[in-house]
């Protein structure tokens, strides 16, 4: 939350907290000047200060300076490869080279940066090396975790700068997440089953971006098909989760699945983001008067009260000047349902609900939507 003079580090320091805020200011001024971020990059300093003053234990000091620390490289190092898609692929580490999933994870990873899309995975070995020998490294990221016991990163990534070590379990999971454009989980242990749940738990509730999330298993294999009998007759049955919930996660036993359903999420749909109170779904073709007029009253359900509304990007305040060739869909998103907006990409995704080649200069000469 945003820090005012009056009421920052008042308690203990002699001098005012309004001059105090000032020289705070000039300082970040000095570092990032111009910056549009100046007032974040304060208020993370006046936090620092703030704790420095409650001065309560030093080990809440060494876990927020090491999580700092872990943020900041690790923002560095990616913004290397950022504008690139990335898919963060999880599964054991115990599956040994003869396994038939370990031959499909190195299928998966091969076909993956075929499709210029890079393999993020723990670096570790089993079905993170896998998925890396097929990457190879030009496509591959490890995020490695440091462990009591001896923990070596695998061949592909060990000693190059795609490898990013880890102190704390919680910020190798974050960028797990918010580096990933799709997410295949292959079998694993509680570490995957772990990822599974919390991958599906950030996009239920909303607060990680919908992606595709896909399960991977050999011909044959029953391991993710148990885990979704015990989640349809345990959790679905029993109204724990809604049954559109279930449009987050797709079953597959091949590597050419897995890469087309991840290509196929991607057909039209881009990303989405919050926008004044505007949930906005960037999207590479228009879509046709018929398909918008059917999302009137197939996808209701998801709108508060105004309908579905297409426009261009008309420059709106922190939005990505670099997605401005694409069209935004908006509308008033109650928030909930995040399986039925899988649903809705699904429906924008379908060619013949686009806006043909003739049409579509009408479509982008139309006024954009305002914002309120």
């Amino acid at each position: 939350m945003p820090y005012e003079p009056n009421d920052v580090l008042s308690r203990h320091f002699q001098r005012d907290a309004a001059d105090l805020l000032s020289q705070v200011e000039e300082q970040i001024g000095v570092v990032a000047p111009d910056s549009p971020n100046a007032a974040l990059y304060r208020d993370m300093v006046l936090t620092v200060l703030r704790m420095a003053q409650d001065d309560r234990n030093r080990w809440n000091a060494k876990i927020t300076l090491q999580a700092l620390r872990e943020l900041e490289n690790a923002f560095r190092v990616l913004d290397s490869f950022k504008g690139r898609r990335k898919v963060t692929v999880f599964g054991s580490a115990r599956t040994p080279r003869e396994h038939p999933v370990y031959a499909l994870a190195r299928e998966l990873g091969a076909k993956l940066a075929a499709s210029e899309l890079m393999v993020i995975t723990g670096g570790g070995g089993g079905i993170m090396a896998a998925a890396h020998e097929g990457a190879g490294l030009d496509y591959s990221l490890g995020f490695n975790i440091t462990l009591p016991f001896e923990q070596h990163a695998n061949a592909t990534v060990d000693g190059t700068e795609n490898l990013l070590p880890f102190h704390f379990f919680f910020t190798r999971k974050l960028f797990f997440v918010k580096e990933a454009d799709a997410l295949v989980l292959c079998p694993g242990g509680f570490g995957t089953l772990d990822e599974a749940l919390e991958v599906l738990t950030l996009i239920q509730t909303g607060k990680s971006p919908l992606v595709p999330i896909v399960l991977l298993d050999a011909p044959g294999g029953t391991f993710w098909q148990g885990a979704l009998n015990f989640i349809r007759e345990e959790l679905e049955g029993n109204h724990y989760i809604l049954a559109a919930d279930m449009n987050l996660l797709k079953l597959v036993y091949s590597a050419d699945e897995a890469v087309d359903e991840i290509n196929q999420f991607y057909r039209n749909f881009h990303s989405t983001r919050w926008l004044k109170k505007k949930f906005v779904i960037r999207m590479r073709h228009a879509l046709n008067e018929n398909a918008l007029a059917y999302m009137q009253d197939a996808f209701a359900d998801l709108r508060l009260n105004d309908d579905f509304h297409q426009h261009v990007y008309s420059g709106e305040e922190h939005d990505d000047a670099q997605f401005s060739h694409l069209t935004r869909l908006a509308f008033s998103f109650n928030g909930r349902n995040q399986g039925r907006i899988r649903e809705l990409v699904n429906y924008i995704n379908l060619s013949e609900n686009w806006v043909t080649a003739s049409k579509t200069a009408s479509v982008q000469t139309r006024q954009p939507l305002q914002e309120t």
